[in-house]
């Protein structure tokens, strides 16, 4: 990480001072879709989906925001649309900002493109990921590099494994793995019957970390 705790919390603090408060129920959309971005958004507490919809009218996830991110930050920066929606996935908490006020803040405090930077790169990071899950044959060898990168980033310790403390539908599994959702509920089953992992109202703990990377090896 390039930013300091200062660096991250001067742009917390200015979001905080003149952004626009708003809080969401689970399920809420930020942006609609077919609606264009009507600000930056911080998440100060909570979780957003990102996805679009395919032409075969499905939904595709693209990447989940959690607390202390950006988004939609390519726009924000570029002012390019790709038409993405964004959906609270549990109560959410934001602080709005124009466009026009984000960019005025970056140019005239450059100490703040440091977290920015952090951000991209995980963007970028994470969507590397998904490039590499891709290339495995099996749906579930891809399905177990999705399940192992979404531990990297929303995984908890607990007695039984690593809880990925985010809900995540058979379909949103399927879509960032290239497969349908009936084969991803058949693969995920299977795998819960090795003792591998436990599925419970769309959250899902992985018992076997080790066991799960040999399946990639």
């Amino acid at each position: 990480m390039l930013a300091t705790l200062k660096q991250t919390a001067e742009l917390v603090e200015f979001f905080r001072l003149h952004g626009v408060k708003q809080t969401f129920r689970k399920g809420d959309f930020i942006i609609r879709p077919g609606d264009a971005p009507h600000g930056v958004f911080f998440i100060y507490e909570g979780l957003v989906k990102a996805y679009d919809i395919t032409k075969y009218n499905e939904e595709n996830l693209l990447i989940i925001r959690k607390q202390d991110e950006i988004f939609p930050l390519i726009w924000a920066m570029t002012g390019k649309e790709h038409h993405i929606i964004y959906q609270t996935l549990a109560p959410t908490t934001t602080y709005r900002l124009s466009r026009e006020a984000f960019l005025d803040f970056i140019k005239t405090s450059p100490e703040a493109l440091a977290p920015l930077l952090d951000m991209t790169m995980e963007m970028y990071r994470l969507h590397g990921e998904r490039i590499l899950t891709l290339e495995y044959r099996s749906v579930r060898e891809r399905i177990i590099s999705f399940l192992l990168t979404m531990c990297q980033r929303f995984g908890v310790q607990t007695e039984d494994g690593m809880l990925i403390e985010v809900p995540l539908r058979h379909q949103d599994i399927a879509s960032s793995v290239n497969a349908t959702r009936e084969t991803t509920s058949r693969e995920l089953s299977a795998l819960e019957r090795k003792g591998l992992l436990r599925n419970k109202q769309s959250l899902i703990l992985l018992k076997d970390l080790d066991a799960l990377h040999k399946h990639l090896t």
